[in-house]
């Protein structure tokens, strides 16, 4: 199956679910055109809180379409932009990638894999009870995340349900993903 993109989404507010949008535009080095999240510096209300001049390495949230599917199966229904991300892709094992991966999507934008979305109390007070979908342990004891990536715009331009996606995975040693 190819990597493609179902869906894209963005918000100039601040609010856990994200409109649908015909098409989004990626800022190299910002973020989303227009996205609350976008900038240089960090942008969630959180870690601004913690300090507000940590470099931005949640200018693009992307989860896997798969994702809704898993959560239906334990009665949640879910939609694209519903959990916040920008970018809903299918075909593409995101968690699995390695930090550096290169995302190419569409003719023209870059976005470079930063680590995994730390999910937060959110989710419950979007549904309750979906957080222990997105966010438990492993068989090793360590906790798993799948409420989708992080990343930073490495080359900007305009992102389309339908765009394909083509990864290129760094020269390794790989570092496994981690939560940023």
């Amino acid at each position: 199956m190819n990597a493609v993109v179902t869906a894209v989404s963005s918000n100039g507010e601040y609010s856990f679910s994200k409109p649908n949008r015909e098409s989004i535009t990626l800022l190299a080095g910002l973020g989303v055109d227009g996205d609350v999240h976008a900038g240089v510096t960090v942008k969630h209300r959180s870690r601004v809180a913690q300090d507000p001049t940590q470099p931005n390495l949640r200018q693009v949230h992307l989860i896997h379409e798969e994702l809704f599917r898993e959560v239906g199966g334990a009665g949640f229904r879910v939609a694209p932009g519903e959990l916040g991300e920008n970018i809903t892709t299918r075909g593409i094992d995101l968690l699995g990638l390695p930090v550096g991966t290169l995302l190419h999507i569409g003719d023209e934008a870059v976005v470079e894999v930063t680590g995994l979305r730390n999910p937060c109390l959110q989710i419950d007070n979007f549904q309750q009870g979906l957080l222990k979908q997105v966010v438990g342990r492993g068989a090793d004891g360590n906790v798993v995340r799948k409420a989708g990536i992080m990343g930073i715009v490495r080359e900007g331009g305009v992102v389309r349900p339908g765009d394909a996606i083509r990864v290129t995975v760094p020269d390794g040693p790989h570092r496994p993903l981690e939560r940023v």
